[in-house]
């Protein structure tokens, strides 16, 4: 059986009677001060220890959401009426989408961006649009109107018909023989001094340019239907009016016409404001009431450079591209997942600079105050880049796309618009977080604490030695 002399043999820290040792001022004041260094160097390896750190590596892109990302965007154009707002998009593998509407809501609103009303519907958009075959003589037979006598030609007749119309307009030239028949016919049909209820009637807005910009005509021809004591609303002089979507052939326009004609002669007393025909519900819908629209909603895009652009598109209409003014405020625009608030408020404890660029282009106006002359497009070329945090055990915390800006003007011959030109790239940001052993810990805190007890203890034993050595010679000079 082992002795305990022997076990005692094998001790590290063999002890010093009490008796023997000393005490001295300067050895507690070291004491002292070593102990506050032990606590402060402490405490600043246990907040290293609980501080997050991550490593941040650029990496090919390893996407795992697929082909194709998500773009979400709320834009306003003050001067694009919602009733020809197109949003197109294309890229560099041939895709050509026009005038996406599944995903997309329109809001009329007025100069101040301010929503006039609730979102717009277009009415039914026809492949082919029917006209009368061209060949025989026009005889005028639609009031041609002007600002002088507009209004008054509105309110007397509780059923008023307009086109707004250009000379210079393809689609004018083809709906003019039919719509001077319909004029003929109706007129007819119902005389308008005996019997007073509707008339066909036209603007050329190459020479009444403010009113059709009064009524928000973007696009010829234009043929809208006022009814009288409607055609304003409230006090801020906002028309509310219909617009006709349906075919242009001297039958189809006496057909709409009869169809609002009719009601009125059931109820002489109260207008019908709205035909209930299965026919108005497709040919008619309600017109903007403001020359502005707010665009917004989502598309998905492939990962390839592709564009993004809203412009006035319509295959039965023509525009003056010179008026066309594309100038738009971008309330909000990003790419990818929506990344809830929560996600990143956790996001940001590891990579508190993540998120500014995100959104870099909302709230920012792109407004031409004609300074720039007519046939003007605003272009946004945006580079965007993946970047995607990993926490310490290999779980995705978050992916988000950033991405930067650059913006300017063009000058085209062809229709101006807003395009968003966006090309991914093929890197991605790769954020981790570091993991640190708890033993690390353990061992740095002893190495703290070992290290500054013999530095101490060396400091003490100099500091001991000097002044023994000091009074020695002190003792011997007085000797």
């Amino acid at each position: 059986m082992v002795s305990t002399s022997k076990i005692k043999s094998v001790d590290f820290y063999r002890k010093i009677p009490r008796d023997l040792t000393e005490a001295t001022l300067s050895g507690a004041g070291l004491s002292i001060v070593a102990a506050l260094s032990m606590l402060l160097l402490f405490g600043m390896e246990l907040n290293n220890y609980l501080a997050v750190s991550t490593t941040t590596s650029i990496i090919v892109d390893r996407s795992t959401d697929g082909d194709f990302l998500r773009m979400d965007f709320n834009i306003s154009f003050p001067s694009l009426s919602c009733e020809f707002a197109s949003v197109d998009v294309s890229d560099v593998l041939g895709t050509n989408r026009l005038n996406v509407t599944k995903t997309i809501r329109k809001f009329s609103i007025d100069s101040n961006l301010r929503p006039t009303g609730s979102e717009f519907h277009s009415g039914e958009v026809l492949s082919h649009v029917n006209h009368d075959e061209a060949g025989e003589e026009v005889v005028e037979d639609s009031v041609s109107l002007t600002s002088r006598n507009f209004d008054t030609l509105l309110h007397q007749y509780p059923i008023s018909v307009v086109n707004f119309y250009a000379p210079w307009c393809y689609w004018c030239n083809l709906l003019k023989p039919s719509w001077e028949k319909a004029a003929k016919q109706i007129k007819e049909r119902y005389d308008p001094e005996m019997d007073g209820r509707v008339i066909l009637a036209k603007v050329d807005c190459t020479q009444e340019a403010d009113l059709c910009r009064k009524n928000h005509i973007q696009g010829y021809p234009s043929i809208r239907i006022f009814r009288q004591g409607s055609d304003l609303r409230d006090d801020k002089a906002h028309h509310d009016h219909e617009s006709y979507y349906g075919d242009r052939d001297t039958e189809s326009l006496v057909k709409m016409v009869i169809g609002l004609v009719e009601p009125i002669h059931v109820e002489p007393h109260k207008l019908a404001l709205e035909d209930k025909s299965d026919n108005a519900s497709k040919t008619l819908k309600k017109a903007p009431s403001t020359g502005g629209c707010r665009v917004e909603g989502y598309i998905r895009v492939k990962k390839v450079p592709g564009n993004l652009m809203v412009s006035a598109r319509s295959g039965s209409h023509s525009f003056d591209s010179s008026q066309m003014n594309m100038s738009h405020v971008v309330n909000h625009l990003s790419f990818g997942r929506k990344i809830l608030p929560q996600t990143f408020a956790d996001v940001k404890r590891l990579a508190p600079y993540l998120g500014h660029s995100h959104d870099r282009l909302n709230g920012r106006p792109f407004i031409n105050e004609r300074d720039l002359g007519p046939n003007v497009t605003i272009e946004h070329y945006l580079q965007i880049v993946k970047t995607e945090v990993l926490k310490s055990n290999g779980h995705a915390m978050v992916e988000e796309y950033e991405y930067t800006a650059h913006s300017s003007v063009a000058h085209t011959y062809y229709l101006p618009v807003a395009k968003f030109h966006f090309e991914l790239s093929p890197m991605q940001v790769l954020i981790t977080e570091n993991s640190r052993s708890f033993s690390h810990f353990i061992t740095n805190v002893c190495a703290i604490i070992g290290g500054v007890f013999t530095v101490a203890g060396i400091l003490d034993s100099i500091l001991h030695q000097t002044m023994t050595l000091m009074k020695k010679i002190e003792l011997g000079k007085n000797f």
